[in-house]
Protein backbone atom coordinates (compact mmCIF):
# COMPACT_ATOMS: atom_id res chain seq x y z
CA UNK A 1 0.00 0.00 0.00
CA UNK A 2 1.05 3.41 -0.77
CA UNK A 3 2.53 5.15 2.14
CA UNK A 4 1.37 8.21 1.76
CA UNK A 5 -2.45 6.35 2.26
CA UNK A 6 -4.41 5.87 5.40
CA UNK A 7 -3.96 2.40 6.69
CA UNK A 8 -4.78 1.98 10.17
CA UNK A 9 -8.19 -0.32 10.80
CA UNK A 10 -9.67 -0.89 13.76
CA UNK A 11 -12.03 -4.10 14.05
CA UNK A 12 -14.83 -4.44 15.88
CA UNK A 13 -15.97 -7.96 16.39
CA UNK A 14 -17.01 -10.48 19.06
CA UNK A 15 -16.47 -13.64 17.26
CA UNK A 16 -12.60 -14.48 17.53
CA UNK A 17 -12.68 -16.87 14.39
CA UNK A 18 -14.25 -14.23 12.50
CA UNK A 19 -12.28 -11.16 14.18
CA UNK A 20 -8.97 -12.96 13.48
CA UNK A 21 -9.69 -13.86 9.78
CA UNK A 22 -10.56 -10.40 9.02
CA UNK A 23 -7.53 -8.76 10.73
CA UNK A 24 -5.10 -11.03 9.29
CA UNK A 25 -6.35 -10.43 5.55
CA UNK A 26 -6.29 -6.81 6.29
CA UNK A 27 -2.38 -7.19 7.54
CA UNK A 28 -1.77 -9.71 4.51
CA UNK A 29 -2.99 -6.53 2.51
CA UNK A 30 -0.73 -4.06 4.50
CA UNK A 31 -3.01 -2.62 6.76
CA UNK A 32 -2.09 -2.20 10.30
CA UNK A 33 -5.14 -3.44 12.34
CA UNK A 34 -6.57 -3.16 16.29
CA UNK A 35 -8.71 -5.52 17.46
CA UNK A 36 -11.69 -4.95 19.72
CA UNK A 37 -14.34 -7.65 21.38
CA UNK A 38 -16.29 -5.01 23.09
CA UNK A 39 -18.09 -1.81 21.93
CA UNK A 40 -16.45 -0.20 25.30
CA UNK A 41 -13.06 -1.12 24.36
CA UNK A 42 -13.68 -0.08 20.70
CA UNK A 43 -14.51 3.50 22.24
CA UNK A 44 -11.68 3.38 24.18
CA UNK A 45 -9.25 2.52 21.19
CA UNK A 46 -11.08 5.28 19.33
CA UNK A 47 -10.42 8.03 21.91
CA UNK A 48 -6.50 6.47 22.54
CA UNK A 49 -5.70 6.26 18.65
CA UNK A 50 -8.18 7.62 16.32
CA UNK A 51 -8.04 4.58 13.51
CA UNK A 52 -8.87 5.57 10.05
CA UNK A 53 -11.30 2.54 9.42
CA UNK A 54 -13.62 0.80 11.50
CA UNK A 55 -14.76 -2.15 10.47
CA UNK A 56 -18.12 -2.96 12.60
CA UNK A 57 -20.15 -5.49 13.68
CA UNK A 58 -23.79 -4.53 14.77
CA UNK A 59 -24.36 -7.50 17.12
CA UNK A 60 -21.91 -6.84 20.45
CA UNK A 61 -22.33 -7.78 24.14
CA UNK A 62 -21.95 -4.38 25.61
CA UNK A 63 -23.60 -2.23 23.10
CA UNK A 64 -25.06 -2.63 19.53
CA UNK A 65 -23.04 -1.39 16.35
CA UNK A 66 -25.53 1.32 15.77
CA UNK A 67 -24.63 3.15 19.27
CA UNK A 68 -21.29 2.79 18.34
CA UNK A 69 -21.25 3.91 15.27
CA UNK A 70 -23.41 7.13 16.35
CA UNK A 71 -20.77 7.80 19.24
CA UNK A 72 -17.73 7.82 16.84
CA UNK A 73 -19.82 9.95 14.40
CA UNK A 74 -20.33 12.75 17.72
CA UNK A 75 -16.53 12.97 17.91
CA UNK A 76 -14.93 12.23 14.13
CA UNK A 77 -16.89 12.74 11.27
CA UNK A 78 -13.18 11.40 9.11
CA UNK A 79 -13.21 7.87 10.46
CA UNK A 80 -14.42 5.61 7.80
CA UNK A 81 -16.36 3.22 9.12
CA UNK A 82 -18.16 -0.01 7.37
CA UNK A 83 -20.40 -2.29 8.66
CA UNK A 84 -19.50 -5.95 8.56
CA UNK A 85 -22.72 -7.61 9.51
CA UNK A 86 -25.38 -10.70 9.48
CA UNK A 87 -28.32 -8.66 9.51
CA UNK A 88 -28.80 -7.59 6.17
CA UNK A 89 -32.44 -5.91 5.82
CA UNK A 90 -32.44 -2.92 4.03
CA UNK A 91 -34.02 -1.33 6.76
CA UNK A 92 -30.72 -2.22 8.61
CA UNK A 93 -28.54 -1.04 5.55
CA UNK A 94 -30.43 1.93 5.63
CA UNK A 95 -29.97 2.92 9.38
CA UNK A 96 -26.54 2.30 9.79
CA UNK A 97 -25.84 4.51 6.44
CA UNK A 98 -28.38 6.79 8.41
CA UNK A 99 -25.76 7.05 11.07
CA UNK A 100 -23.21 8.17 9.06
CA UNK A 101 -21.91 4.74 8.16
CA UNK A 102 -19.61 4.41 4.50
CA UNK A 103 -20.48 0.87 3.49
CA UNK A 104 -22.38 -1.70 4.75
CA UNK A 105 -21.17 -5.49 4.48
CA UNK A 106 -23.54 -8.51 4.68
CA UNK A 107 -22.17 -12.35 6.11
CA UNK A 108 -20.99 -14.47 4.77
CA UNK A 109 -18.32 -12.28 2.69
CA UNK A 110 -15.35 -12.51 0.93
CA UNK A 111 -12.21 -10.72 2.34
CA UNK A 112 -10.79 -9.65 -0.65
CA UNK A 113 -14.26 -7.46 -1.06
CA UNK A 114 -13.89 -5.96 1.93
CA UNK A 115 -10.11 -5.52 1.61
CA UNK A 116 -11.33 -4.01 -1.62
CA UNK A 117 -14.16 -1.61 -0.06
CA UNK A 118 -11.58 -0.36 2.00
CA UNK A 119 -8.87 0.91 0.09
CA UNK A 120 -11.44 2.03 -2.46
CA UNK A 121 -12.92 4.37 0.24
CA UNK A 122 -9.72 5.18 1.70
CA UNK A 123 -8.55 6.18 -2.25
CA UNK A 124 -11.81 8.08 -3.06
CA UNK A 125 -10.70 10.37 0.37
CA UNK A 126 -7.36 10.85 0.24
CA UNK A 127 -7.75 11.60 -3.70
CA UNK A 128 -10.26 14.26 -2.76
CA UNK A 129 -7.95 16.04 -0.19
CA UNK A 130 -5.26 15.95 -2.82
CA UNK A 131 -7.41 17.80 -5.29
CA UNK A 132 -8.96 20.11 -3.02
CA UNK A 133 -5.56 21.18 -1.87
CA UNK A 134 -4.53 21.80 -5.33
CA UNK A 135 -7.18 24.27 -6.47
CA UNK A 136 -6.01 27.81 -7.02
CA UNK A 137 -7.34 30.39 -4.89
CA UNK A 138 -9.45 31.65 -7.31
CA UNK A 139 -10.93 28.28 -7.18
CA UNK A 140 -11.33 27.76 -3.48
CA UNK A 141 -14.58 28.45 -3.30
CA UNK A 142 -17.84 26.69 -4.94
CA UNK A 143 -21.09 29.22 -4.27
CA UNK A 144 -24.85 28.59 -5.41
CA UNK A 145 -27.28 30.96 -3.68
CA UNK A 146 -26.81 31.16 0.27
CA UNK A 147 -25.13 27.89 0.02
CA UNK A 148 -20.93 28.28 0.02
CA UNK A 149 -18.25 24.90 -0.27
CA UNK A 150 -15.15 26.43 1.08
CA UNK A 151 -12.12 23.80 -0.77
CA UNK A 152 -9.55 25.10 1.40
CA UNK A 153 -11.03 24.05 4.56
CA UNK A 154 -13.45 21.27 3.55
CA UNK A 155 -16.49 23.21 5.07
CA UNK A 156 -19.89 23.92 3.50
CA UNK A 157 -21.95 27.05 4.88
CA UNK A 158 -25.25 27.83 4.79
CA UNK A 159 -25.72 31.83 5.01
CA UNK A 160 -22.84 32.04 6.48
CA UNK A 161 -23.34 29.32 9.23
CA UNK A 162 -21.43 26.08 8.95
CA UNK A 163 -23.55 22.64 8.32
CA UNK A 164 -21.82 19.47 9.74
CA UNK A 165 -21.11 17.52 7.38
CA UNK A 166 -20.13 13.44 7.05
CA UNK A 167 -16.97 13.19 4.15
CA UNK A 168 -19.60 11.71 1.95
CA UNK A 169 -21.76 14.36 2.59
CA UNK A 170 -19.18 17.15 2.08
CA UNK A 171 -18.24 15.14 -1.49
CA UNK A 172 -21.82 15.27 -2.42
CA UNK A 173 -22.62 18.93 -2.03
CA UNK A 174 -19.62 19.53 -3.51
CA UNK A 175 -20.47 17.33 -6.71
CA UNK A 176 -23.74 19.02 -6.74
CA UNK A 177 -22.32 22.64 -6.70
CA UNK A 178 -19.96 21.33 -9.97
CA UNK A 179 -22.76 20.41 -11.70
CA UNK A 180 -25.72 22.79 -10.99
CA UNK A 181 -28.67 21.99 -13.01
CA UNK A 182 -27.35 19.00 -14.41
CA UNK A 183 -29.27 15.90 -13.54
CA UNK A 184 -26.92 12.82 -12.41
CA UNK A 185 -28.20 9.63 -12.47
CA UNK A 186 -27.92 7.18 -8.65
CA UNK A 187 -24.76 5.79 -10.57
CA UNK A 188 -23.10 9.13 -11.81
CA UNK A 189 -23.30 10.33 -8.28
CA UNK A 190 -21.72 6.57 -6.85
CA UNK A 191 -18.98 6.97 -9.23
CA UNK A 192 -18.46 10.54 -8.40
CA UNK A 193 -18.35 10.48 -4.92
CA UNK A 194 -17.74 6.63 -3.68
CA UNK A 195 -15.56 6.09 -6.73
CA UNK A 196 -16.04 3.79 -9.84
CA UNK A 197 -14.49 0.75 -8.68
CA UNK A 198 -17.21 0.58 -6.06
CA UNK A 199 -19.81 -2.04 -5.46
CA UNK A 200 -22.39 -1.05 -3.19
CA UNK A 201 -25.93 -0.34 -3.44
CA UNK A 202 -27.59 2.96 -4.78
CA UNK A 203 -29.87 3.05 -1.94
CA UNK A 204 -26.38 4.16 -0.72
CA UNK A 205 -27.18 7.85 -2.58
CA UNK A 206 -30.66 8.21 -1.63
CA UNK A 207 -29.68 8.01 2.00
CA UNK A 208 -27.07 10.42 1.67
CA UNK A 209 -29.17 12.79 -0.52
CA UNK A 210 -31.94 12.49 2.35
CA UNK A 211 -29.91 13.73 5.26
CA UNK A 212 -28.24 16.20 2.94
CA UNK A 213 -31.58 17.44 2.51
CA UNK A 214 -32.19 17.30 6.11
CA UNK A 215 -29.22 19.65 6.82
CA UNK A 216 -29.37 22.30 4.01
CA UNK A 217 -33.05 22.39 2.96
CA UNK A 218 -35.49 25.06 4.66
CA UNK A 219 -38.26 22.46 5.01
CA UNK A 220 -36.63 18.91 3.84
CA UNK A 221 -40.24 17.52 3.02
CA UNK A 222 -40.54 20.32 0.42
CA UNK A 223 -37.08 20.53 -1.04
CA UNK A 224 -35.55 23.42 -3.12
CA UNK A 225 -32.25 22.72 -3.59
CA UNK A 226 -31.55 19.27 -4.34
CA UNK A 227 -34.48 18.03 -6.80
CA UNK A 228 -35.55 15.06 -7.52
CA UNK A 229 -35.52 13.67 -11.35
CA UNK A 230 -37.58 10.92 -10.98
CA UNK A 231 -36.55 7.56 -12.61
CA UNK A 232 -33.02 8.51 -13.03
CA UNK A 233 -31.66 10.64 -9.74
CA UNK A 234 -31.23 14.15 -8.66
CA UNK A 235 -30.32 17.72 -10.11
CA UNK A 236 -28.77 21.27 -7.96
CA UNK A 237 -30.95 23.45 -8.28
CA UNK A 238 -28.70 26.57 -9.68
CA UNK A 239 -31.62 29.12 -8.40
CA UNK A 240 -32.96 27.01 -5.67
Amino acid sequence: MNPSQRNHVLVVEDDEHIRRFVAINLRTNGFQVTEAALGETAMQCIDNNRPDVVVLDIMLPDMDGFEICNKIRAVDTNIVIIFLTARGQDTEKIRGLELGADDYIVKPFNPLELVARIKTVLRRTHHSAKVENSETTNRNVLLSGTIRVDLDSNRAFKADCCIELTPKEYQMIKVFLENPDKALSRNDLLNLVWGEDFVGDTKTVDVHVRKLREKIEDDSSKPRLIETVWGLGYRWRKDG
